[in-house]
């Protein structure tokens, strides 16, 4: 019988999490207030209305101050300023029968005034230490404005860039959005939930709703358990394991079960496996929407949701008019109704509500943490971190600073698009775009000239859905080839060429899935205009996803990717591309060579008949006739302006246990001319196991800094920790056998070593 290091189910299933302990003190206060409370009162914390400042439905909340009143409204998001929440809070604390105050929710996603990179690019920094700071410098100016939960971070993993909201996650790996999911959980709620500056995050989409089929948003999600175990759950996991106090339902069906409705999910897997101790809300009228989902009328689905383990109903208000009418039938439970209830009432009480409704509500502090000159210089220094270089012929960047730049393209010159999608709190009128950005950096060392050189696309019905919420991209309506003809003579006129191009904000992000994920038509054919000048070009990519580059990665000398940087975008910019800092981020979704290739990712199986990647299609081998499987850039890919060189790797011994550790170590050198960074990234295959498993897999990663010339050993400890996965019956096990260590820049790119787990 084969030996395997592992765990029982039932011990597994929890990860080994141990139920916090019994806050006694809240317990009293809150068994005492919901004495108190009638059953209407009870329903009406379980409601979660809209202030009107960002919706993402049709759905809008009404009459909401009556309903404060009465007691029927638990929170309230999208919602901010001290004085508008003050008022508000008033209301709750002064005029409704038991004074239970009110939680202000906002979707405090990547920054609040002062906005960070998309989280697709804070991923790409690959440092955990300066996207905790991002979400810490955020939930200080949210609380300044007198919000306390956000709704992050998203841990979705994502292996098909159709999915527009692929941009609001950490990309494709199970390790890396598990970490960064921890940086931002610890950010937001620091080591105090209660102070003034701290606010509860809230994980999301609890689950799998990062494999909509097709990549379209909203759409049915179908997968193994042993994929969804071993591939999609962790994150979530993680982010709860680090004290994250709430979770957001997914609209998508797992099981043939909407996430809204599946008590396997929220209850089984959720408080029972996992031992959740925090507030289950749903998505946006995510339970109205079970009506569609065919899962019956309002008043079915409703108590369907509540039964399945949900405590708050987000706007669509169905908790709020039938669960009472339920309880009557007999179709709910007075116990599920009071779980619900006393999930709410404490994360009110772990916030400190109940000891100072306004804590939230200081208009001095308003004004001296939100956008501060700090906040800004940290947005700054992070944006230009998560950039990546994709291509870098002949050494094009980083550009002197002399000379006239032609800086030519739709994105070239529009403040509005710079923060990227999910930036509800943004002040676009206020935001820098790339063109002014670059001359306060650059001040008159370098004559900038500008032109939109070609429309966002040529549809402008398409370019209105992609230029929503205040990002409209001004339209020239002269024939393409006469714009094109302008934007060359600017070109023609200078040194270099930035073509400022790719995607708007809004053509990622929520409901923003495309089914091709080229550069717009126009904009390439503008692109090929500036080309054929003669003159160096610099494709600045502005997007939200993996793009398909083919074309461009073969005719553009260089490539900086630099997705939507937020409020300091423009700055950022210029600091990497004239040198003032040197690109060091790294992908962290493979991008592919077209769109027939999608899902592609790094950590895939193995199949019966493997492929060589030889490039050169091989019969009756999986591949395609037209096209390699390999991806045009790997998952941890970008350059720098210098060159690293890796040596091979030591092992500190061939063999490991299950108590013992195994070392493997690598010399870095830094063989170019500038001091820069690495992101070191280690990766493990299991050569056979009970299932199959992954051609390698991420377990590590260290980012270091290396002057010229400069040489590091990195080392990285391995136990049998990092071996572990759920095999075929969901059992957590370490299987003994062969083993293949990798160390490398990225995925591709790697030296190995084989070890034995004995």
């Amino acid at each position: 019988m084969k030996k395997v290091v592992g765990t029982c189910l039932l011990a597994l299933l929890a990860w080994h999490t141990s139920p916090a302990q019994s806050n006694q003190k809240m317990d009293r206060f809150i068994d005492q207030l919901m004495a108190k409370m009638t059953v209407e009162e009870k329903i009406g914390q379980l409601n979660l209305v809209t202030g009107g400042e960002a919706t993402t439905g049709t759905t809008v909340s009404t009459d909401v101050d009556t309903k404060i009143r009465n007691g029927q409204i638990g929170g309230i998001f999208s919602m901010s300023t001290p004085a508008k929440i003050r008022k508000t809070q008033e209301i709750a604390i002064k005029q409704s029968r038991l004074k239970i105050p009110i939680i202000f929710g906002m979707d405090v996603i990547h920054g609040y005034r002062t906005v960070f990179p998309i989280p697709l690019g804070l991923a790409a920094t690959w440092d955990m230490n300066l996207i905790q700071q991002s979400a810490r410098i955020a939930a200080e100016e949210a609380t300044a404005d007198g919000i306390n939960w956000a709704f992050s971070p998203m841990v979705d993993i994502s292996r098909d860039p159709r999915w527009g909201r692929i941009s609001e996650g950490a990309g494709e790996d199970t390790y890396l959005s598990s970490r960064v999911a921890e940086a931002i959980v610890h950010g937001f709620q620091g080591d105090n939930l209660a102070a003034h500056n701290t606010m509860m995050a809230c994980v999301k989409h609890f689950a799998l709703y990062g494999a909509a089929e097709g990549g379209r948003d909203y759409n049915s999600t179908d997968m193994s358990l042993h994929r969804m175990y071993n591939e999609y759950l962790p994150p979530y996991k993680a982010a709860l394991d680090a004290g994250a106090g709430s979770i957001m339902t997914s609209f998508n069906d797992i099981n043939g079960v909407p996430a809204s409705a599946n008590k396997w999910l929220m209850t089984d897997v959720l408080r029972k496996q996992w031992g959740f101790k925090g507030l289950v809300v749903t998505d946006y009228t995510a339970v109205n929407e079970l009506t569609a989902h065919g899962l019956g009328d309002l008043q079915q689905v409703s108590a369907l949701s509540l039964n399945a383990g949900v405590d708050m109903d987000m706007v669509g208000e169905g908790f709020l008019t039938t669960l009472k009418k339920s309880l009557d039938a007999g179709k709910v439970k007075i116990a599920d109704i009071d779980r619900a209830c006393r999930f709410v009432l404490e994360a009110k009480y772990k916030l400190g509500l109940f000891d100072d409704p306004y804590r939230y509500c200081d208009e001095k502090r308003a004004k001296t943490v939100i956008g501060s000159a700090a906040n800004h210089a940290k947005a700054r220094e992070i944006a230009a971190k998560s950039f990546v270089l994709l291509k870098n012929e002949n050494q094009a960047l980083p550009l002197k600073k002399s000379g006239t730049v032609a800086v030519i393209g739709p994105l070239a010159d529009s403040g509005p698009n710079m923060p990227g999608t999910w930036s509800v709190s943004a002040e676009l009128d206020k935001t820098a775009s790339l063109v002014e950005g670059m001359k306060a950096v650059l001040g008159n060392k370098v004559n900038i000239l500008t032109h939109l050189g070609s429309n966002l696309m040529e549809d402008p019905i398409y370019q209105n859905h992609a230029t929503m919420f205040g990002r409209t991209i001004p339209r020239d309506s002269r024939k393409e080839e006469e714009i094109i003809a302008d934007a060359v003579k600017v070109a023609q006129q200078s040194d270099v060429v930035i073509a400022a191009l790719g995607e708007s904000s809004e053509m990622s992000g929520e409901s923003s899935s495309r089914s091709e994920l080229d550069i717009p038509k126009n904009q390439q054919n503008l692109l090929k205009a500036l080309l054929a000048t003669g003159k160096p070009v610099v494709l600045v990519l502005f997007t939200g996803r993996p793009l398909t580059l083919t074309w461009e990665d073969a005719h553009v000398p260089a490539i900086l990717n630099v997705w939507f940087g937020g409020t300091e975008t423009g700055k950022a910019v210029a600091d990497v591309l004239f040198g003032d800092v040197v690109p060091s981020g790294k992908i962290t979704a493979t991008f592919p060579r077209n769109v027939g290739q999608i899902p592609i990712y790094y950590a895939h199986k193995n199949t019966g008949r493997p492929y060589g990647n030889s490039g050169d299609f091989e019969k009756f081998k999986s591949n395609y006739l037209d096209v390699s499987n390999s991806p045009l850039y790997p998952f941890g890919y970008g350059l720098s302006y210098t060159t690293f060189a890796y040596s091979d790797i030591r092992l500190d011994r061939t063999t490991i246990d299950e108590k013992g550790t195994l070392q493997a170590s690598v010399d870095i050198s830094n063989t170019g001319n500038y001091d820069a960074e690495e992101t070191v990234q280690l990766y493990i295959q299991d050569l056979v196991g009970s299932v199959t498993r992954p051609v390698k897999e991420l377990k590590g990663f260290q980012k270091i800094f290396l002057k010229k010339g400069e040489q590091k050993t990195v080392t990285f400890k391995i136990n049998v920790g990092d071996l572990k996965f759920f095999d075929n019956n969901l059992n957590y096990v370490a299987e003994p056998g062969n083993f293949k260590v990798y160390i490398g820049p990225n995925s591709r790119d790697v030296k190995e070593k084989a070890f034995e787990l004995l």
